[in-house]
């Protein structure tokens, strides 16, 4: 009984309470509180309360703003990430759209109309918000490194920027190991990353032998949508021998080194290390010959998919204050393949090209077989004797 005219007396105060300006309203919020005991902070809130509860409003009991993007625009923009390399929402956000064209134009969207024009519409901040909810397996581990000086290593000129001044075709290069061990061979990833458009071209070899190194360098050259103008390695044995460096003068392919012990010099190839190699391969080890065609077939696909579909944020900006880095990213990602294009130091006809290649390409179809070819590799390595590893 005493809730009920407590009720009634804040019902019949409601009215005049919400006309009132500040002033007012504080007077009778006074009157309430001496009549019911309550506390002026309860007050407001039962007001509150009065004011937005309407019981001939259908789903009015619910407060709060509407949920825009229900489950089923999630589970679009899960099917896009998922497409799309699962990156990062700063990283999806541009490309959504066209994987969406894409994906509609190869009869692989099954979302409603409703659903998509949603999708499009959804901003950065959202979709980082909906992506970080995603949940992401991947197994973390550690590399170890096989670099080691050579005594030729005083032949190659030491180059350390600035890089962001360089035309494409001016990219570094870098071994990755696929073992737990140091000893012994396994199989190695060449890995070319382009510093002015990010382009990545992986291949595997077997060991890291000067032979090998030169080998899969006239492969990453074949795969060039542009000539290739310079290289720059470390100083690991695998690139500072006769063998490479001659061929690079043949080919005319500007060669220099980082300095010794600073993997700053190499930053944009030992960032695709970890961003490329490890995400797609894993830490596992390949201690069998045969994997290096099955890797080889991984990146043959893998190379037009991170070349097309995959976005790069490109850091433009650090500074220390005090013991603490603040960085600064370009606002919007661009694809290895959108930045060829507006570059001018690239050719129209390779630009044509190019062009050419990606209206024939889907990332989901790209990102399928990835994953198909990954599993054969992982069968092959299983077959070998390496049961215990884990996949």
């Amino acid at each position: 009984m005493i809730m009920a005219t407590k009720n009634d007396i804040f019902k019949e105060k409601l009215s005049a309470y919400l006309q009132s300006d500040k002033k007012q309203k504080g007077e009778i919020l006074k009157n309430v509180c001496f009549v019911t005991g309550m506390h002026k902070k309860s007050a407001v809130r039962k007001f509150g309360n009065l004011r937005d509860y309407d019981p001939w409003k259908e789903g009015d009991k619910k407060r709060g703003p509407h949920e825009t993007y229900g489950a089923d625009v999630t589970v679009a923009l899960k099917k896009v990430w998922e497409a799309g390399n699962e990156v990062c929402g700063e990283l999806i956000h541009p490309v959504i759209e066209e994987y969406v064209t894409i994906l509609k134009r190869d009869k692989m969207w099954k979302h409603t109309q409703d659903v998509t024009e949603k999708l499009l519409q959804m901003s950065e901040g959202t979709v980082k918000r909906r992506v970080g909810n995603f949940l992401k397996i991947r197994k973390k581990g550690k590399g170890i490194s096989a670099t080691r000086p050579a005594h030729i290593k005083y032949l190659v000129p030491i180059f350390t920027g600035p890089w962001k001044d360089k035309a494409p075709g001016h990219g570094q290069i870098d071994t990755v190991r696929h073992s737990n061990s140091a000893f012994g061979d396994c199989v190695f990833t060449l890995n070319y990353t382009d510093a002015a458009t990010l382009m990545v071209i992986p291949r595997a070899q077997w060991n890291k032998g000067e032979f090998a190194t030169r080998e899969s360098m006239k492969q990453i050259k074949e795969r060039f949508p542009f000539p290739w103008l310079g290289a720059h390695p470390d100083s690991g044995s695998e690139f500072i021998n006769r063998m490479v460096i001659d061929w690079c003068k043949e080919e005319k392919i500007d060669y220099s080194r980082s300095r010794p012990n600073h993997k700053n010099d190499n930053m944009h190839v030992e960032e695709r290390n970890g961003h490329v190699i490890r995400k797609f391969v894993r830490y596992v080890t390949l201690n069998c010959p045969d994997a290096v065609d099955a890797l080889n077939d991984v990146y043959d696909m893998l190379y037009p998919y991170l070349l097309h579909f995959v976005a790069v944020r490109r850091q433009i900006k650090k500074e220390r204050i005090n013991s603490q880095y603040r960085r600064k990213y370009e606002k919007k990602a661009k694809t290895p393949y959108l930045r060829i294009l507006e570059h001018a130091g690239v050719s129209e006809e390779d630009k044509v090209k190019l062009k050419n290649a990606h209206e024939l390409l889907n990332p989901l179809t790209l990102k399928n077989e990835i994953d198909k070819r990954l599993k054969r590799l992982y069968d092959i390595q299983r077959s070998f004797g390496n049961s215990s590893e884990k996949f």
